[in-house]
């Protein structure tokens, strides 16, 4: 009995024990809850009232939030275009020169016409074309121009080929997304590459040589960050809706300098290509005269070493500049307004007018500065 009584009180105590802790364990969640809510409603308060408590307040879930990029890239534009983008081959004598870009512009019936640059094709005496199925073809050299750079190729086919859809250059802005389809480098491996950038300026003069390693001409151009190398001459320049609005044509390369390549807007391109196509060739103004640039040889015609225009070293017979009154010796150093220190400022400015139209021309003669009408005529 005495086991018995002592089991059964120790069991009262294991029972009251239990209660206890249960009491206990009631009182902490109770506090715990008291206090999360009594946190949870002072958070809430300050974020609603953060004047009250005369402090500034963090969104912390903003700045710990995950960002996802959404742009999924230009995959539409570029299949819009892409079929439409050929590899000019450039053959001389049998043999590959050089190779380059251009892209499918034009249909009349069965007849596609081509755009690319003339450097491209120039010099060749065989013109082929590469498909994005892989397919080579001989093609037709419509007409070429040195310096707005553009040539256009023609090939008639009862397949039916991809046209590229022309765009506008006027209406870009620059910061605007563009991209260039074409065959830098090696056109066996790298042909149809895609770069992408953002238009980086428009009306960017640029001086370039046309025939020689001196800069001759200046030509009015789009600027891009686009990657452009060698190989992708003639290619489409393109906005983010897969339409063309410029042709690339060169690279400014040189050290220190990355990421600067230039494109013709599309609107001058089709201007001389319609031409081209319309009666094979592109008149410009003509004075009819042989010049240097004065820079390096005004002295040898009695000049300050230091003058700069176009020294007049030939005058035709019958042409603009002998009906004038202009001479051999003679130093070009305007035309209208324009100042010229270059022949490539001449040219630029030139060729902003056409044949029968009437200009001023600023010269030097032996020191003196004197005025000329001259009125143009068409260099055909």
């Amino acid at each position: 009995m005495e086991t018995d009584d002592k089991i059964i009180k120790e069991g009262n105590y294991v029972e009251k024990n239990k209660k206890g802790l249960n009491i206990i364990l009631v009182i902490v969640i109770t506090m715990i809850i008291s206090i999360l809510v009594s946190v949870g409603g002072t958070i809430a308060v300050i974020k609603l009232y953060p004047e009250v408590f005369g402090t500034t307040v963090t969104n912390v879930s903003k700045l710990e939030k995950e960002v996802t990029v959404t742009d999924t890239g230009l995959g539409d534009a570029v299949e819009k275009v892409y079929d439409s983008v050929i590899v000019v081959e450039n053959h001389k004598s049998g043999k590959l020169r050089a190779t380059g870009t251009g892209f499918v512009y034009k249909k009349d019936g069965n007849k596609y016409y081509f755009l690319t640059n003339q450097h491209v094709v120039q010099n060749s005496d065989e013109i082929k074309v590469v498909f994005t199925n892989g397919e080579e073809v001989t093609v037709e050299l419509v007409g070429g121009d040195v310096y707005a750079d553009i040539a256009v190729l023609s090939y008639e086919t009862d397949k039916e080929l991809e046209v590229a859809q022309v765009g506008s250059s006027v209406d870009m802005r620059v910061g605007d997304t563009v991209f260039a389809i074409g065959a830098p480098l090696d056109s066996e491996i790298y042909s149809w590459s895609v770069t992408r950038g953002v238009l980086s300026g428009k009306d960017r003069e640029v001086k370039v040589a046309t025939s020689s390693n001196t800069s001759d001409w200046i030509m009015q151009v789009l600027q891009t960050d686009a990657a452009i190398n060698s190989g992708n001459s003639g290619g489409p320049l393109c906005n983010s809706n897969g339409q063309v609005i410029g042709i690339t044509n060169m690279k400014l390369a040189s050290t220190g300098i990355e990421g600067m390549g230039f494109a013709i807007p599309i609107e001058e391109a089709i201007l001389y290509a319609d031409a081209l196509i319309g009666g094979g060739d592109v008149s410009r103004p003509y004075l009819g005269i042989g010049m240097y640039d004065a820079a390096g040889y005004s002295s040898m015609f009695g000049y300050d070493e230091n003058t700069t225009g176009v020294i007049i070293t030939q005058v035709e017979e019958g042409k603009p500049a002998e009906k004038a009154g202009l001479r051999i010796g003679d130093i070009i150093i305007g035309v209208n307004d324009a100042k010229v220190e270059s022949i490539a400022d001449l040219r630029y400015q030139l060729y902003k007018y056409k044949a029968g139209d009437v200009i001023k021309i600023k010269y030097l003669r032996n020191n003196k500065e004197y005025t000329a009408e001259v009125t143009l005529i068409a260099n055909k």
